[in-house]
């Protein structure tokens, strides 16, 4: 069952290991030892203290063994030590995270979560769920942003902005994408490239708490503590523009 512990202690525990990350960042280096040494830093905070805390509770870490006992747990918490370990290892660069969420069976899905953004200050979590524009109405004639990769942005983000004429916003790690959604600065995040839970557990805990429209692209449920942790698509976004971008999706796609 949750409690309001768990979501403070995902929220000090995204802080924390952004803390950690950021003096670890501050001493510089080569940036693939400072890319290689964040993933285990962060993962091996993130996981002691899980277990010390959680003695009883799964963890799915994507830097960890994936241990199928958390098939049959009934609480699981899934973990991103940095999403976006490339943006890391980059100076000046400040869209990289750390991602903490919990899973509970009796609940069916997500019940806490949080995202650091530690290069910017920034913790976005359900213990104090953000003031954000969910429920806001797309001004008239202002085309929608959308966020996407910098890197491998796929085909289809192109093809339904065209259709529905919106601007693309570069971005880095899922985390980083997911909280522009949360915070306004852009409209919608759809991804159909391809990742894997703990890209977005955190994001979308924390998204749903907020009153987003979060589902796959075909507008299915996100389902998370799955045999295989691959999550082939996304889209978040504000509830008053879910129909039309997933009509875009249906067309760019020729779904009926």
């Amino acid at each position: 069952m949750t409690t309001a512990d768990d979501h403070v202690l995902a929220r000090d525990l995204a802080e924390e290991a952004g803390r950690l990350l950021l003096e670890l960042r501050a001493r510089g280096g080569d940036p693939d030892v400072l890319r290689k040494a964040g993933d285990r830093l962060s993962h091996e905070f993130l996981v002691a203290e899980l277990n010390a805390q959680r003695p009883h509770d799964a963890v799915l870490s994507e830097e960890g063994i994936d241990d199928k006992a958390r098939l049959n747990a009934d609480r699981v918490w899934i973990v991103d030590p940095l999403d976006g370990t490339r943006e890391f290892g980059e100076e000046g660069r400040t869209d990289w995270a750390v991602h903490v969420a919990l899973w509970e069976r009796d609940k069916g899905g997500l019940t806490a979560g949080a995202v650091a953004l530690p290069a910017q200050g920034t913790v976005l979590d359900t213990a104090n769920p953000p003031k954000a524009p969910a429920d806001q109405p797309q001004p008239p004639g202002k085309p929608l942003k959308l966020v996407v990769s910098r890197s491998r942005a796929p085909q289809l983000v192109y093809d339904v902005a065209n259709i529905i004429d919106a601007v693309l916003v570069p971005c880095g790690s899922a985390g980083a994408k997911v909280a522009t959604v949360i915070t306004g600065q852009t409209d919608a995040y759809l991804h159909a490239g391809g990742f894997y839970e703990w890209d977005t557990a955190a994001p979308v805990a924390v998204a749903v708490d907020a009153g987003f429209h979060v589902s796959r692209i075909d507008g299915s449920d996100v389902r998370y503590n799955r045999d295989n942790p691959l999550l082939p698509d996304i889209l978040v976004c504000r509830p008053v523009i879910a129909g039309l971008l997933l009509a875009a999706i249906r067309e760019a796609t020729h779904a009926i």
